[in-house]
């Protein structure tokens, strides 16, 4: 006799899944100050789109002044675009990026309905807009999450194409691959043709591939991409090189110019896949208890082309030599999908295969916890998160988050019409503790409260950075200006400086020069205020105001 429990089918519901994304999304995505670096850098070149009177600006981003070679300009258009409509803000900032997740919520959900496996999409759906990489780049303003929307949607419609042929499928991949190598190059197209290719081969459909040089989908991909490459090549000739070579071809042999990146080894991104889809990648502990129940689909290729939509792409960029934390959500949708199909085939992981997930978490959290416990000593104090030290406030978080896994595997055992989506409670928490560390540390990784300052008691002064401009971005946004750096040691404006003359960075005795009677303040952080202290100029300064980790000098 079978088991009454295993005929309850797990049943996710559309508000679930909507209510979730949007939540997951958008709340508390303005609460906390443009991040320095690259964030900062982002939003900057989209306002500096919007204040300048150049049409070239547009084609040829500039960022602090100088032009801004390394990116393709979407997301800078679309940023400026939501600054048109809503304001400069630091929600409108993120838009783009939050709604790209939903993009991938709506798409996620069709491929399910397309492959006969609309259980599994809605899974997957939930799964990737609540696993913890997701929710990190949907509320920073990154290429990264419009890349994954528009690949993800690229290769979906090649998917349909490969199924049953029809042009009108291929055409708007091409569409969509034209869209996403304008956010972020050639990465894109390699990335599809790695994919679509290894499919071909994989199923032994090698002669069909004239079929994907269709006239008319090769027209739109060009009407859409090309535009951009060709004009901006005429506009500046050092284009080609830096963009194509330099950001492209010598990134990916590690030997660009200048070094702004890291390394790793060939296994870099593995225990990172598994991080960006917690806590959904803990349900791979609970495959082995659960039974299989095989399903009927009506593509038995699927299988291969999941495979192949996210190995791909994590094999891609463990081959490069320059590696970041975040290239790989790229691949989260479609792993997303093939474990939501794999739990499905298991039954959605009844009993106790969808309890040990939860003890697993536990377990993590409490090593965790004895960890931060016994060196606490060695984390900052002077930080304060919802008015307790860092310490006392991981301790916490961890103490919860071992309470709310044991919770969430007590009810996917007991309660199958429950089952895992109980663990949506474990992301919710993880999120509400990411705003409030991003809230707590923000003075470290923001100048909203730097601009604010000198908005209220320098504003009659020119205001200068020292050397470090990644450090501090973001406040050219806030003050709403290019700022002059000092002796700049600036990996992001070091292309501009070099092949375009102009007055934005200045050495250390053009500045000494032009402070005599002239009211300035300087920003210095703290890394380079020994070097500061040191210069000839410093004679000038009288007093020092510090906020966070950065010092403003005033003549």
């Amino acid at each position: 006799m079978n088991n009454p429990r295993q005929r309850i089918k797990l049943h996710i519901p559309l508000c679930l899944i909507w209510a979730s994304a949007t939540g997951f999304a958008f709340i508390g995505l303005g609460s906390f100050g443009i991040l320095d670096n690259n964030e900062g850098l982002y939003a900057d070149i989209s306002r500096e789109m919007l204040v300048s009177r150049d049409w070239r600006i547009w084609i040829i981003p500039h960022l602090n002044g100088l032009p801004y070679m390394e990116k393709p300009p979407l997301l800078y258009w679309l940023t400026a675009l939501s600054f048109v409509i809503f304001g400069v803000s630091e929600w409108s900032s993120r838009l783009v990026p939050a709604l790209s997740s939903l993009a991938c919520v709506a798409m996620l959900l069709q491929f399910g309905r397309l492959v006969g496996r609309p259980r599994a999409g809605r899974l997957a759906a939930l799964m990737f807009v609540s696993s913890v990489g997701v929710i990190a780049m949907s509320r920073l303003l990154m290429f990264d999450m419009l890349l994954t929307a528009l690949l993800t949607a690229a290769l979906m419609y090649a998917y349909r194409h490969l199924h049953d042929g029809k042009t009108k499928w291929l055409r708007l991949a091409y569409a969509c691959l034209a869209l996403a190598s304008l956010t972020k190059g050639s990465v894109a197209l390699v990335l599809f043709a790695l994919v679509v290719l290894g499919f071909i081969l994989l199923n032994r459909r090698l002669r069909e591939w004239r079929t994907w040089f269709e006239p008319n989908a090769m027209l739109i991909f060009f009407a859409i991409a090309a535009p951009w490459y060709v004009i901006a090549g005429l506009i500046d000739p050092a284009y080609s090189w830096l963009y194509f070579y330099n950001e492209h071809i010598l990134r990916f042999l590690g030997r660009r110019e200048p070094r702004d990146y890291y390394s790793g080894p060939w296994w870099y991104y593995l225990p990172r896949m598994l991080a960006y889809l917690f806590p959904w990648s803990a349900l791979l502990s609970g495959i082995y208890f659960s039974e299989r129940q095989p399903l009927r689909t009506r593509h038995p290729s699927l299988q291969r082309f999941l495979w192949l939509a996210w190995l791909l792409p994590l094999l891609f960029f463990s081959m490069s030599s320059a590696k970041a934390n975040y290239y790989l959500i790229v691949a989260v949708p479609f792993a997303a999908f093939h474990l939501a199909a794999v739990i499905e085939n298991r039954g959605f992981l009844r009993g106790i295969g969808g309890a040990i997930p939860g003890l697993l978490i536990a377990g993590c959290a409490a090593g965790l916890y004895i960890r931060v416990a016994t060196g606490a000593e060695n984390m900052r104090p002077e930080v304060a998160i919802l008015g307790l030290a860092i310490p006392a406030f991981a301790l916490v978080m961890l103490a919860g988050l071992a309470l709310l896994a044991l919770g969430s595997a007590y009810c996917a055992w007991r309660n199958p019409r429950v089952g895992i989506l109980a663990y949506l409670v474990v992301p919710a928490w993880l999120t509400a503790g990411l705003m409030a560390t991003m809230l707590g540390i923000e003075p470290l990784v923001s100048t909203r409260a730097l601009a604010a300052h000198i908005q209220k008691t320098l504003a009659d002064r020119e205001i200068y950075l020292y050397r470090d401009f990644e450090a501090v971005s973001s406040l050219g946004l806030y003050l709403n200006k290019s700022l002059v750096v000092v002796d700049s040691h600036s990996n992001d404006l070091f292309w501009g400086n070099r092949l375009h003359a102009n007055n934005i960075i200045i050495s250390a005795d053009q500045f000494n020069a032009q402070l005599s009677g002239k009211p300035v303040a300087i920003v210095v952080t703290d890394r380079q205020l020994k070097s500061f202290r040191e210069n000839i100029f410093f004679q000038h300064f009288k007093t020092q105001t510090r906020i966070g980790e950065v010092s403003v000098f005033v003549n």
